[in-house]
């Protein structure tokens, strides 16, 4: 399934609907629970590594206009960005990150905005805390930027997709611990 769904989106690279694709699933996960960009991101660089930075730049730009709308949601509906964080399984995130915030002040969303964890906990949880919107903008461009750009590159390689190609099941596991990993830890520090 997950190799069929790569193939899938190595092909979507070659048609009109590759940056508004990318652009959406960026949006939509930076708000709702989704699958994160990155499992389009990164199939499209190895499609078109020429248009790696364009890409990455789409993923960032949607990624951010999602957190805004996230945190928009959080900060004039919170009601509904609680309901959000309750249906997703994270209904004591608020009270995480209040606790974060206050030991690690701008660390927190800038830490949780380079991980795996859903960036929408760090949106709705800075709209609903009333967090400063310039800073979490900010905040938001250099974290999801740094990591689509960063993940950009490392794919722009020449041996890149080769090397996924052929260890692509090794690779798709070590996805799936990491991300198990960082729900774990989420989990074991309160936010979850």
């Amino acid at each position: 399934m997950l190799r069929a769904l790569y193939d899938r989106i190595l092909r979507l690279a070659a048609t009109p609907y590759a940056l508004p694709a990318l652009a959406g699933v960026a949006m939509i996960e930076a708000t709702f629970p989704f699958a994160p960009p990155d499992v389009m991101l990164a199939p499209m660089v190895l499609a078109r590594r020429e248009r790696a930075w364009l890409y990455a730049g789409v993923c960032t730009a949607g990624s951010v206009t999602g957190g805004m709308i996230g945190y928009a949601i959080g900060f004039f509906l919170a009601g509904l960005g609680m309901k959000i964080l309750s249906l997703s399984g994270h209904a004591t995130a608020l009270t995480a990150f209040h606790a974060w915030f206050a030991q690690w002040g701008l660390a927190v969303i800038l830490i949780k905005g380079l991980t795996p964890v859903p960036y929408m906990l760090v949106t709705l949880a800075s709209g609903i805390a009333h967090f400063s919107f310039p800073i979490f903008v900010g905040a938001s461009i250099v974290t999801r930027g740094g990591r689509f750009f960063l993940e950009a590159a490392l794919l722009q390689h020449p041996q890149a997709k080769a090397m996924i190609d052929r260890y692509f099941y090794w690779l798709a596991g070590a996805g799936v611990v990491l991300i198990i990993g960082a729900f774990v830890l989420l989990k074991l520090l309160g936010g979850g």
